[in-house]
């Protein structure tokens, strides 16, 4: 596959060229500066700045920096001065505490003044919404990349007869792409004890850091709910801890240390043939067809070993965790605020994002109604449509935390399953996980939390539970 992302820019007034046509006048020798997490999700911008420039004449300087450190960094910079970024990269997770320190520019005025205000309604309403793009109403990032967690399955294992009629005998039911954790747990079960050392039936990303991601879904989509109307966490209830402990347990039918994989390990693995099954972001559902094998940024990927088996679910238990995800922002110290905000238009207009998000290397991942529906990208590899489908579908996820102190408040939930995968117990780790919860929202004011956290909930996508309700 040879994917070039097109120099031309579309007529007819679309944001992408009234970004360009404004940028000629107002950007010709500006250097912006662009954070981006380093690695892999680098090479997009990488890609798009020398056509930015061969557009506009301005430059764009890529700022490769750790997911952990983007946060840290890109608040540090402001509350010292300020200065050092024009565009930034920001999670919905820290967007609460991005806008309360002063970090982003409200967008509003630049989008009346440059965006084709139609393609707002081509955004997935999950991806514009409060606690996203905006805060309390006012817009402080485009939505940019579209993550959520799904199933992939291996379609020649689960269609085999041999292992269809052992499962029936061992478990009274058909074998089948699970729709529930208990039969996930089924279905690894045997594949591991079959198969295992060359193939085991689930694998997981447990590293620490961002553990707290594979909490998130599975507890709300079985009830859970973050507080209580005194904003007293709640994470320790007994869905919590059934939630752990089954974290802890699925543990038993994964590859031996898998406690310590990252996303990495999960990619090899599943390349290789080693694993029935896998929970994480798109990406890995695009590279197991072999969709842009050739690439030369994609040599560091395994080549796939599962090619044309690759099948696509909802993450099992409900609702799947919308795991991260960033809006492109504009730096309010920035000195280049105008030509920041056209670089993000540009970036983010649906003809644009849409070979962005097609780039076979990029880790951004379809966020418009016009990603999903393109014939371009349905017909990139004979399970497009499946896959695309399936990651629609499974926009009614449970997002993250996005109040004041959220990064805090994951923190609590990584350590205590962390905790628990080494063997603490998991009702001992998430009281302790609540109680700091307690201790953060006290030390931030609790009236103050409550307040943020009714405004965050009015996005049903935001509210915890198994379905989302008043969409």
């Amino acid at each position: 596959l040879v994917f070039e992302v097109e120099k031309e820019v579309s007529t007819g007034g679309s944001s992408s060229e009234r970004a360009v046509e404004a940028a000629k006048e107002l950007c010709d020798g500006v250097e912006l500066n662009y954070v981006r997490e380093a690695g892999l999700q680098a090479q997009d911008p990488l890609a798009m700045a020398p056509i930015w420039k061969d557009l506009t004449g301005s430059t764009v300087n890529v700022i490769e920096m750790s997911y952990l450190d983007m946060y840290s960094n890109q608040l540090q910079d402001h509350l010292t001065g300020g200065g050092s970024y024009d565009v930034v990269d920001v999670s919905p997770l820290w967007m609460q505490d991005f806008v309360n320190a002063g970090v982003l520019e409200p967008l509003d005025p630049y989008m009346e003044q440059y965006m084709n205000m139609a393609d707002l309604d081509d955004y997935l309403p999950v991806y514009s919404s409060e606690g996203v793009m905006k805060i309390n109403g006012v817009t402080y990032g485009l939505f940019d990349d579209g993550d959520v967690f799904m199933l992939y399955y291996r379609k020649d294992l689960f269609e085999d007869p041999e292992n269809q009629e052992e499962f029936q005998a061992q478990y009274g039911y058909e074998l089948a792409p699970p729709e529930t954790r208990e039969q996930m747990f089924d279905a690894a079960e045997f594949f591991t004890n079959k198969y295992a050392p060359d193939l085991y039936g689930l694998a997981m990303q447990r590293l620490e850091g961002q553990a707290y991601s594979w909490f998130i879904g599975p507890f709300s989509g079985a009830g859970g709910e973050f507080f209580d109307e005194d904003m007293k966490a709640q994470i320790n209830s007994e869905i919590g801890v059934q939630t752990l402990t089954e974290m802890v347990q699925q543990n038993t039918v994964m590859p031996p240390g898998v406690e310590k994989w990252g996303f990495m390990e999960i990619l090899s693995s599943w390349m290789e043939g080693k694993t029935a099954m896998i929970i994480t972001w798109p990406p890995i559902g695009r590279w197991g067809a072999g969709y842009g094998d050739t690439a030369k940024q994609m040599s560091w990927v395994p080549a796939s070993t599962v090619k044309g088996q690759v099948g696509y679910m909802l993450q099992p238990g409900g609702r799947p965790t919308l795991a991260g995800g960033f809006n492109m922002g504009v730096s309010s110290d920035g000195a280049n605020k105008e030509c920041a905000y056209l670089f993000a238009q540009w970036m983010t207009s649906p003809d644009i994002s849409l070979q962005r998000v097609m780039l076979p290397f990029s880790l951004r991942d379809p966020y418009r109604i016009s990603h999903f529906e393109s014939p371009l990208y349905r017909s990139a590899w004979p399970e497009a449509p499946e896959y695309l489908d399936k990651l629609q579908e499974a926009t009614t996820g449970q997002w993250e935390l996005g109040i004041p102190g959220a990064r805090e408040y994951m923190e609590a939930i990584d350590n205590a399953v962390t905790a628990a995968y080494a063997g603490k117990d998991p009702q001992e780790a998430m009281d302790e996980a609540a109680g700091r919860w307690d201790d953060i929202t006290e030390r931030l004011g609790s009236d103050s939390q409550k307040a943020a956290y009714e405004q965050w909930e009015q996005n049903p996508w935001n509210r915890p539970g198994p379905t989302v309700e008043g969409q």
